[in-house]
């Protein structure tokens, strides 16, 4: 599908899954090019924004990463709600994580925006001599739901930029029309404006 002219979209994201899956770790490599050996536990929820180019559109990711303990659980929808993506992230290491994955796709599928781009990452694909959740298993969940699998490392930035990249070539196919949940068209004027509403 041709798109017209260029345009700069802002995109609300959010990274979702259990702590200790790298959920921060990857934003940092993506947004810091770094990656730290002992990433504190996010509290809450951290914000960050990276842009990048793809298909003659900017997009400007406004990533929110979530806190991946449970006493945060009640938090998580302020955050999806209205984003116009979500990465879904475990640990390849812990069926536990793989687990709490799929609980997060459940409860996108029913209480997220429809027309949301979800990915499925399973990260720490450095340490596959303590793999424990297949890549076959994985993608055939993916699959079945909907979701684009990769497999990541924010250690040695595997897949990284490419996650990011990926979900930006899915937005404007997936949302092609005037300001779609989590989207806003920068460089048109508002009309009516829901812009205001998507990313708060």
């Amino acid at each position: 599908m041709a798109n017209m002219g260029h345009h700069n979209l802002n995109a609300k994201l959010v990274l979702l899954g259990d702590m200790g899956a790298g959920k921060s770790s990857l934003v940092i490599r993506f947004v810091k090019g770094q990656f730290l050996e002992f990433q504190e536990s996010t509290i809450g929820a951290a914000f960050f924004s990276q842009t990048v180019a793809v298909n003659n559109a900017t997009v400007k990711f406004e990533i929110w990463d979530t806190a991946g303990q449970e006493r945060y659980h009640s938090l998580a929808p302020m955050y999806y709600r209205g984003a116009a993506a979500a990465i879904i992230v475990y640990d390849i290491t812990s069926p536990d994580s793989f687990a709490r994955a799929k609980k997060w796709v459940q409860e996108l599928q029913k209480q997220g925006n429809p027309n949301m781009v979800m990915a499925f990452a399973g990260n720490k694909a450095d340490l596959e001599d303590k793999r424990k959740v297949t890549a076959e298993e994985a993608n055939l969940y993916a699959e079945e739901n909907g979701l684009f699998f990769v497999e990541t490392s924010a250690k040695t930035a595997v897949n990284v930029n490419e996650i990011f990249y990926e979900i930006a070539k899915r937005l404007p196919r997936a949302q092609p029309t005037q300001n779609p949940a989590g989207l806003v068209l920068v460089d048109r004027p508002a009309e009516g404006s829901q812009s205001a509403s998507c990313c708060s």
